[in-house]
Parts: structure tokens; C-alpha cells; sequence
């Protein structure tokens, strides 16, 4: 029948493979009029509900198929290569590929009827799919002579500008899903329309170092991995910048991902992309937006109206059809690991996704993971250095020693050499940072005649003390109550705060010194939205002079005037049970001493001060001589003693109940499973989790490790396999592929 002509019998319908966005293995099969390309948006039958789902691919006919419902045609297919991701992604970390949708696509998209997305689109200027004749002849050639609104349509798609989405269904009212077919057949195909390139804002000139590693990624071709250590304060914000003008520039269409590790990240680094593109659309993608913002900022990536498209670790998981570039700052960050439902690394993803591509990738920190500064060492990566700061001085590190030191000997939180010189800077006119990684004001509430400890219900931990509202908390299962006015056990009314917390060192600056601006700035001053940004600004305006905080404050934040940062009592770090803990304690601590001496204040030494217990450790040696090739030379030959990543490679089976027992017989199950590990696989007996119990649930696990990335993820594919089959009611369970947390 040719195109356009009126049908007088049924369609015959093929049948289509089709990922649904549900949290269950393997993918379904539905039938449909015509062809859908892979990629093809589509919402389904699922049950007694309606899901949205991506077309794979043809499948076998066959009876009882139910057919696809409708196909949301106000968005381009997404793509073959963005298929490939989800499968890649799904296959290495063992997850469901309904699941990594779920994750990829917004949840607004998810929810709504294909005329609430069409309306949407239109709205935001979002929709920009852009329409062209492959082959026109072939077109003009199947039309009916007659047939005067489809060879209008046609030699629409002929002219030499590309035909929007919008413009084609003027022409015709059933334009898009004639467009769909006439691109199963080859006549015509979509690409994302873009804006013109607009003029990027003027560019700062590049220290000699720069231009090197400016220079080195240009002159690469195809796939091209980079690893660009340059020290705090060394202008790695200034290389991307214009390594994303010389992309922009190159291709007409490319589009630009950068990943940042922290939502309280983006809006700085959005900031310094804004003012050098002011005429470029820049796309944001984060967990913080509100949902249907989060659906036009990922529609416009999508479209290619977006050439730049910023973002965390979710932001590697999107639509980019013209995928250029790929930066990654602060590469090292465990941030870009995800730690609840599908355990994917952002990072690791950002490097296959360029891989894909065939284009470069600069993965960008002060102090690399250990598995990307071996992968340099290695050759894999290629090493780019920037071995001095722009501008001001990095700091010089005194370790305040806690057995010598007088006020800390007796208990204070600020020992005398830390007073000394805050005074110092506050006598100055400079701000001052202090870093404690522990929010709240005291980790937990004891009482000293019995012994008593504010331990959570629900948890294997404490609830901890916040002062303000005179309540104490979980910081893993959220249960809150109030302060007791005497012991539960013993009834003694002298209850005592064990610890510190960021509330209580904020209390003991204001009482020594009154007359300064104190701001604490960590998840708890940051709950409603956008608070967080509110008080970084009060620090760059210079209206605090003492800012108290979480890991938070540490991490890329350009403080001008801060000359004096410290650690108090960073030593937990040193002797965790977690083999990866005195990499992410020196990474902090090296973070947190760049946030000083980023600028020249009036001639002022600036200084990172750490109260320790510990003075002589190599750590803090390092440390202080700001030498990370020493620390990563120290920490790689105690993992390759251990056998630990990088020297290895494992997965954690880890495994959930409210009754403990429950989840032992399942793991004796999986070990059961696992008793024909082949050789070079080796998988360890169960253990608890570092925290067993969390809001009731019971929690344990099994690791799994390989000399061969290759021998792992055969073992573990069958092994899932396997205990997917297992009769185990309730028992929640889960295999997290290279794990960062144990």
C-alpha cells in the first residue's frame, strides 16, 4: 500500500522488544502498527497499570502480545547509543534495565500522557527535533500523485533547512507518525536543531602549564582519556572552560558534559559557564530540581538545544545525541558513586561514554582515586599536570599535636595554637574556616552514673544531640525525640554530651570570641533550599568571618579571603575498618586546605592547622609537604599487599531483613551457590554491615573478588542468575559491582 493512501484492511502489527520502566529483570514484548526505531519512547500495558518504556528492537511475533498504547512522538527516539549506555550499565552493575531508566529518564516524563509531554515542550521551547529527506527522490517517488498535503510535507523535508517537529505538523496533522515511518523505511531522518553558536565571553590568558594540558586534548583524536592533577587553586575550572569553547567551536551541534560531584556545586560552576557562554543554553541536572524543571532541563540535552549540560552523577545517565566532550571535576569524589538502588559510578560511566563516542575526557582533581592515578602510571590515562596555583599560595600545614597542647589536653574543642590564630586572622580582617565532618552537637548523650547511651531504636548507632531544638536524632533512619529530662535507666538528671559536633563547636567560637560572625553551613543549615547557597554567599561578600562546616564547605568553593582553615580532630580517618578511609581523609584534608590562600590578602601567610593525636603519622607528612604522590605511593603499596582495588576487582552481595535470621539463611544459600567459584574467584564468608541494623532492617553481606575484571562479572552474571531463583520471601538483595563503601 503506498504512503498516505487510505487503508481499507487491518495493519498487520510486528512485534517490538520493549524495556519498561518497572523494577523487574528482563524486557517485554508488544505489538505495534508499524516499526519503531530503537530508542522510541512509548507508553505500555503493564499489568493493571501504565508504564512508560523504550523500544530495543524487533521480536519475535507470537500470540497474546498486547499492543503499545501510544508512542510519545513529541520527543525524538533517544537514540541506539543511549540504548547501548542502559545495557552496558545494566549488565555491568547487575541491575535491572527497567530500573537504570527509572534513574536516566525524569520522573515527570515517566508520569505523564504523551499530550501533557507534547504540551510541555511546547511551553519550554524544549521540543527541537529536526527533520530532513534522506533521500527525496525515494520520497516523492512513494506519494500518491494526489496526495497534495503529504508532497507538501516532503518537499518541506527537502529544502536544504531542516524541518522542526512543530512546522511539519502544520503541514500535516499526522506528521509525526508519518515522519516515524518514513524513517523505518529510510526516506528521512531526525536530528536535534540547535540555536547558532553564540560568542564566548572573554577568556583569562593561560599559565604555561595550562596551555600545555589545553593543547595536549586538542590534539587528540577519537577516544582520549585524560587525568588533569593540578593542586587546589591551579585553574582546572579555566582549562574546561576553554577546552568547552574549542569543542562548541569545532562542531556546529556538539554538546558538552561536565560532572560535578555535589548539588551545592553546580550553581558556582554554573555561574563561570554562563558568563563565558552567555548566548549558549545551558542544561542542569540534579536531584535538588523540582521535578518538572528537572524534565525541561533534561528535554532541552535531549533536543540539542542544550550545548552545555551540567550536572551530577545523574547527569551521565542523560540524553546527549551530540556528545562532544566529557569533564569530570573532582574526579576522586566518592559522590560519584551511587549508593542506593542501581550502585552505578559516574565517573567510571563518564569514561565508557566517551569511549562510545569516540571523543576525549578529562577527568580533573588535586587528588586522584588511586584506581585513575594508577591507570595514569599505567598509560591508560594520559597525565596532565598543573603543578602550581593561579593565582595566591597554597598553605603551610602545622599539625597541632593534642598531647602537648594544654587546652586540648583538658578537653576544649580549640586548643591554644587554633585560638592563637584565629585571633590573629580575626585582628586582620580575614575569614577563617573550620572543618569537623560531624553535624549535630554532640555525636551522642550519655549518662555517667549508669552508663546509659542515647542509642537509636532502630538502628545499630546512636541518635545524636542537636541543641538547638533540644532533640536528638538519627542521622540514618530520621527517628527524633526530644532531650530526656533525666536518665531512662537510673533516673540522674546530670546527662552529659559525649563528643562534638559542628553545633557545638559554633557554641564554643561564639563564647570565645563574641564580637565575630560565626555562619555553620552542613545538612542541617541546609535543608530548605537553596539556604546552602545563601550562606556560601555571605562568606564571599565577606559578611562572616568564622565559617564552621561539614565535608561541604571543603570541596571546590573559591574563597577569596579565607586565610586560616582547620581540622579538628580528623584522626577517626586513620584507623577505620574501611580500607578506602585514609584515601577519602587525605583527599578532605588536602580539599580543605585549598579553600585558603586562593588570593594574596594583604600579605598574609595562609595556613591549614590539624588538631591530631597523631602528629608522626605518614599521612599527615604528606600532608604537610602537600605531596600526594608520596601518600598514593604509600597507600598503593599497602593495596597491593592486601590485594585490595586496584589490584583487584569485587562485588558485594549485600542482603536485608527485619529478622536477622532470615538474612543468614539466604547468605548460607548464596555461599551454596557460590561453592563452584572458578579459579581466581574467590568469595568470602557473610559478615554484618558496618552499620547491621538500620531503621529495623538487618543487614549483612558477602564480598566477592577477582584477580580479572573479566572472571568477575562472569561469575557474578551466573550467580544472579541463581539466586534470582532462590525461594527467599522478603529477603531484599542486591550486588553492588566495585563497591566504595563496606
Amino acid at each position: 500500500m503506498e504512503i498516505g493512501a487510505v487503508r481499507t484492511e487491518p495493519p498487520a502489527s510486528c512485534a517490538l522488544r520493549v524495556a519498561v520502566d518497572a523494577p523487574l529483570w528482563g524486557t517485554f514484548d508488544y505489538l505495534h502498527v508499524a516499526e519503531l526505531v530503537p530508542g522510541t519512547l512509548v507508553r505500555v500495558p503493564f499489568g493493571r497499570q501504565r508504564h512508560i518504556g523504550v523500544v530495543l528492537g524487533d521480536a519475535r511475533p507470537r500470540d497474546g502480545l498486547r499492543p503499545i498504547e501510544a508512542v510519545i512522538d513529541a520527543l525524538a527516539p533517544l537514540g541506539a547509543d543511549w540504548v547501548a549506555l542502559l545495557e552496558f550499565t545494566a549488565g555491568y552493575y547487575q541491575r535491572p534495565l527497567g530500573e537504570l531508566m527509572a534513574a536516566a529518564l525524569p520522573t515527570w516524563l515517566r508520569t505523564q500522557r504523551a499530550a501533557a509531554v507534547d504540551a510541555r515542550l511546547q511551553r519550554s521551547g524544549a521540543r527541537a527535533l529536526a527533520w530532513s529527506a534522506a533521500d527525496p527522490d525515494a520520497l516523492r517517488a512513494a506519494l500518491p500523485s494526489r496526495a497534495v498535503a503529504l508532497r507538501r510535507l516532503a518537499d518541506a523535508l527537502a529544502a536544504p533547512t531542516p524541518l522542526r517537529a512543530e512546522q511539519a505538523r502544520s503541514l500535516h496533522p499526522r506528521a509525526p507518525s508519518l515522519l516515524r515511518d518514513w524513517a523505518a523505511r529510510g526516506w528521512v531522518h531526525a536530528r536535534p536543531a540547535c540555536a547558532p553558536a553564540a560568542r564566548a565571553g572573554a577568556a583569562p590568558a593561560l599559565l604555561d602549564a595550562q596551555r600545555a594540558a589545553l593543547d595536549a586534548v586538542q590534539a587528540s583524536s577519537g577516544f582520549a582519556p585524560f587525568l588533569l592533577f593540578g593542586v587546589t587553586g591551579s585553574g582546572k575550572t579555566e582549562v574546561y572552560l576553554q577546552l568547552a569553547a574549542q569543542a562548541l567551536a569545532r562542531q556546529p551541534r556538539a554538546q558538552v558534559l561536565v560532572l560535578t560531584p555535589e548539588i551545592n556545586l553546580t550553581p558556582q560552576l554554573l555561574q563561570r559557564f554562563a558568563e563565558r557562554f552567555p548566548g549558549e543554553r545551558l542544561a542542569v541536572l540534579h536531584s535538588g530540581l523540582a521535578e518538572a524543571e528537572r524534565f525541561d532541563h533534561w528535554a532541552a540535552a535531549h533536543s540539542g538545544q542544550a550545548r552545555i549540560v551540567l550536572g551530577t552523577r545523574l547527569a551521565v545517565l542523560a540524553s546527549l545525541p551530540q556528545l562532544a566532550l566529557v569533564l569530570v571535576d573532582e574526579e576522586h569524589d566518592a559522590s560519584y558513586k551511587q549508593q542506593e538502588g542501581a550502585r552505578y559510578s559516574a565517573r567510571d560511566l563518564a569514561v565508557w561514554r566517551a569511549r562510545q563516542r569516540g571523543v576525549a575526557v578529562v577527568l580533573g582533581s588535586a587528588t586522584p582515586s588511586l584506581e585513575s592515578w594508577r591507570a595514569a602510571a599505567r598509560g591508560r590515562y594520559r597525565l596532565l599536570e598543573l603543578p602550581a596555583r593561579a593565582a595566591g599560595a597554597l598553605p603551610a600545614v602545622r599539625l597541632a599535636d593534642a598531647a602537648r597542647d594544654t587546652a586540648l589536653r583538658s578537653g576544649a574543642l580549640l586548643g591554644t595554637a587554633l585560638r592563637e590564630a584565629l585571633a590573629q586572622r580575626l585582628a586582620r580582617g580575614e575569614q577563617s574556616l573550620l572543618f569537623l565532618n560531624r553535624r549535630g552537637y554532640a555525636p551522642v548523650l550519655r549518662c555517667p552514673d549508669c552508663g546509659w547511651l542515647s542509642d537509636c531504636p532502630h538502628c545499630d548507632a546512636h541518635l545524636v544531640y542537636h541543641r538547638t531544638d533540644r532533640s536528638l536524632r538519627c542521622h540514618h533512619c530520621g527517628h527524633r525525640t526530644a532531650v530526656p529530662r533525666a536518665c531512662p535507666d537510673c533516673g540522674s538528671l546530670d546527662l552529659q554530651p559525649l563528643g562534638r559536633g559542628t553545633q557545638r563547636v559554633e557554641e564554643a567560637l561564639a563564647e570565645a570570641f563574641p564580637a565575630a560572625r560565626i555562619a555553620r553551613i552542613d545538612a542541617d543549615t541546609a535543608r530548605r533550599k537553596g539556604a546552602a547557597q545563601d550562606g556560601f554567599a555571605r562568606v564571599h561578600a565577606g559578611d562572616v568571618d568564622i565559617l564552621v562546616g561539614t565535608q561541604m564547605v571543603t570541596k571546590g568553593h573559591d574563597f577569596q579571603r579565607v586565610t586560616l582553615v582547620a581540622a579538628l580532630n580528623p584522626d577517626s580517618g586513620l584507623f577505620s575498618h574501611d580500607p578506602r578511609a585514609p584515601e577519602r581523609l587525605f583527599a578532605q584534608l588536602m580539599q580543605a586546605a585549598g579553600r585558603a590562600g586562593r588570593a594574596a590578602v594583604g600579605g598574609s601567610v595562609p595556613e591549614m592547622l590539624v588538631q591530631t593525636a597523631y602528629p608522626q603519622h605518614p599521612l599527615y607528612a604528606a600532608l604537610a609537604a602537600h605531596d600526594y604522590r608520596r601518600f598514593a605511593a604509600d597507600e598503593l603499596r599497602e593495596r597491593e599487599r592486601a590485594g585490595m582495588p586496584p589490584f583487584s576487582h569485587q562485588a558485594l552481595l549485600r542482603a536485608e531483613h527485619a529478622r536477622a535470621e532470615q538474612v543468614e539463611v539466604f547468605l548460607a544459600r548464596a555461599g551454596e551457590l557460590a561453592a563452584d567459584a572458578p579459579a581466581g574467584v574467590v568469595v568470602y564468608p557473610p559478615v554484618p554491615a558496618a552499620l547491621a541494623r538500620v531503621a529495623g532492617v538487618h543487614r549483612q553481606q558477602m564480598l566477592v573478588e577477582a584477580s580479572a575484571r573479566g572472571a568477575l562479572q562472569a561469575f557474578v552474571r551466573r550467580w544472579r542468575a541463581a539466586l534470582a531463583e532462590l525461594a527467599a520471601p522478603r529477603v531484599r538483595w542486591a550486588i553492588d559491582v566495585d563497591p566504595t563503601d563496606y
